[in-house]
């Protein structure tokens, strides 16, 4: 949460002063109320956050919303958003927390790309101390993703944590129940439509090991097509953690296991990060199971016995821009899950942006420049009938891809040079957490990287175009200046190849053309398979080649990242941007 300026005006039926509290602008609005700017009597900035009127009319829910208050308020102030007032006997509950200046993790990795090694060990430190923070005061976060992660100075601080939940309708409500939350962070037993499980503080675990994992890897861990799929997912696949290694890796496969028995503590995460360190592995069976302690947390936990019996999108959802959460990368944002039993809300996350589909399995959050709160609008309900996110019982996950076996972030120099001699002025240099690519002159300018020869081989790469008629080139099987060429550009895709009899500029072997243009500045994950003579080309995490292409001029070489243009479109200098590069010796 940057900038109060960030702020919307007031409406003529918003309150002005509420409890002492100044009101200067809405900051943001979700299923549980209105959240607000204000001024605390000391002139101070803080966020108030308004309970719904409806709400504020159950006995039940006041009761709830008092005992949860006072719960979070024994959650140390260091690692969130510190709870600072509360009324839940005013006419209209409310809630006043402190206000974090700091910008989110979604909006970094948006920005940046994913974390150093270095800073992704402290960020995971952080939000597990904070969950261990959190759990000991016997409370459950129930949304935390990326967006809810601030990095403020200091330490990482999570915000939004499931203080108050709506209790189910008294009679003669029919408000539809509702789950709310962000499925790419959801636990597997919180999406079982079959299983009638408790929430408990596993499913924080489980969400911890996806945000460690997307802050570094630039990835939605789980991502698909849509949310149903995203949830099948969740519950019958492995995790993508490509660019994950060692013993955090570990730690985070632990995390992201399926039973919730099975998964470390947040203090067990915690213990690990300190005193193993990023260089030592886990041993098998260090890990204690969540189970156990489960059974020593007792009733400190408010727990959510859930019957899901339906699952469906919410209707024509309004997306609102709010600060307490920005929709994490790939469009998947916060989601609102309709389901029976228990009606379960936060008071601040998950505000639900819809069920949009999930772009490249690498691409960054789709949030604005400037980092905003959470998107949030007030679900409505819906009568169609609800499909199930349970896998038909034939239903096979699809097997995990081996290990890459060479995995770089393209932040910094490693396996590609950096090349600043160039006597045209194109150069190869790392900047803003990417490798980039420049020439000034209407023609290709090739990277030297590593010296692998590959035969058969899968390679994954981000690509951003910064610049109108500059494309992406990723040449493989190359040697003395022949073999192939991967050219992405913004409208089309082109295999070519380099060989004696070819074109000074290469040889097109097949013009695949976009159904949508690429956006300029925009990462989409860039894949070639190579199995003898056959081809398969991946943008987005999609195969764009229908049917394999073939071509058997070229056996092996090296794969090599550098700039090309479209000619005579745009005007110098064409930049490209790598990052998060992944190589396999199979073809996968």
């Amino acid at each position: 949460m940057v900038g109060a300026d960030a702020s919307r005006p007031l409406r003529p039926t918003d309150p002005r002063e509420l409890g002492g509290y100044t009101l200067l602008g809405r900051l943001g609005e979700g299923g549980m109320g209105c959240v607000y700017l204000a001024r605390d009597p000391l002139d101070a900035l803080v966020a108030v956050k308004v309970i719904r009127a409806d709400l504020a009319g159950e006995p039940e829910f006041r009761q709830r919303f008092r005992s949860e208050v006072e719960r979070a308020k024994q959650v140390p102030p260091f690692c969130t958003a510190e709870v600072l007032d509360a009324d839940p006997d005013h006419d209209s509950p409310y809630l006043v927390v402190e206000y974090v200046d700091g910008p989110s993790l979604s909006h970094v990795v948006q920005q940046r790309g994913p974390l150093t090694p270095a800073n992704l060990h402290g960020l995971a430190i952080g939000v597990a101390t904070a969950l261990t923070a959190i759990h000991g005061a016997g409370v459950i976060h129930r949304d935390l993703k990326p967006s809810n992660v601030l990095l403020a100075p200091g330490t990482p601080k999570v915000i939004d944590f499931g203080i108050a939940r709506a209790v189910e309708g008294q009679p003669g409500n029919t408000r539809t129940d509702q789950l709310i939350g962000t499925v790419a962070y959801m636990a597997p037993e919180r999406l079982d439509t079959k299983a009638r499980k408790a929430l408990t503080p596993a499913a924080d675990v489980f969400a911890w090991g996806a945000v460690v994992a997307f802050a570094g890897t630039g990835r939605i861990t789980f991502a698909a097509d849509s949310m149903p799929a995203v949830a099948v997912r969740i519950m019958t696949a492995e995790p993508d953690l490509d660019g994950l290694t060692g013993p955090l890796r570990e730690l985070v496969e632990a995390a992201l296991a399926k039973d919730p028995k099975d998964r470390p503590t947040a203090r067990d995460l915690l213990d690990r990060l300190l005193t193993r360190g990023p260089d030592r592995a886990l041993s098998s069976g260090e890990l204690p199971r969540q189970a156990a302690a489960a059974a020593e947390a007792g009733s400190r936990f408010a727990v959510v016995d859930a019957d899901p019996t339906s699952l469906r999108p919410d209707a024509a959802p309004r997306l609102r821009d709010s600060r307490w959460a920005k929709p994490v990368a790939a469009g998947l944002g916060a989601t609102t899950l309709l389901l029976g039993g228990l009606t379960v809300a936060l008071l601040t996350g998950a505000l639900p942006a819809g069920f949009a589909a999930a772009p490249s399995a690498s691409t960054s959050p789709s949030a604005s420049p400037t980092p905003s709160p959470s998107p949030s609008l007030s679900p409505s309900p819906s009568t169609s009938p609800s499909p199930s996110l349970s896998p038909s019982p034939s239903a096979t996950p699809k097997p995990s891809k081996p290990a890459p076996y060479r995995v770089e972030k393209l932040n910094r120099a490693q396996s590609w040079s950096v090349r600043t001699d160039d006597p045209d002025g194109a150069t190869c240099r790392y900047g803003n957490q990417a490798f980039e690519v420049t020439t000034l002159k209407d023609w290709s300018y090739q990277c030297s990287g590593p010296d692998d020869t590959l035969a058969d081989f899968r390679v994954e790469v981000d690509v951003a175009l910064m610049d109108e008629g500059s494309c992406a080139g990723i040449w493989f099987r190359y040697r003395a200046l022949h073999g192939y060429e991967l050219r992405v550009c913004e409208d089309k895709v082109r295999l070519m190849r380099h060989a004696d009899d070819d074109p000074s500029n290469g040889r097109t072997l097949v013009d695949i053309p976009l159904d949508k243009p690429l956006a300029l500045g925009k990462f989409t994950r860039v894949g070639i398979s190579a199995a003898g003579p056959r081809f398969r080309l991946f943008l987005g995490g999609k195969e764009i080649t229908r049917t394999p292409f073939e071509n058997a001029q070229f056996t092996e070489g090296r794969v090599i990242l550098g700039v090309s243009t479209v000619g005579k479109e745009g005007a110098s200098p064409w930049r490209v941007r790598f990052r998060n590069i992944s190589m396999w010796q199979s073809a996968l």
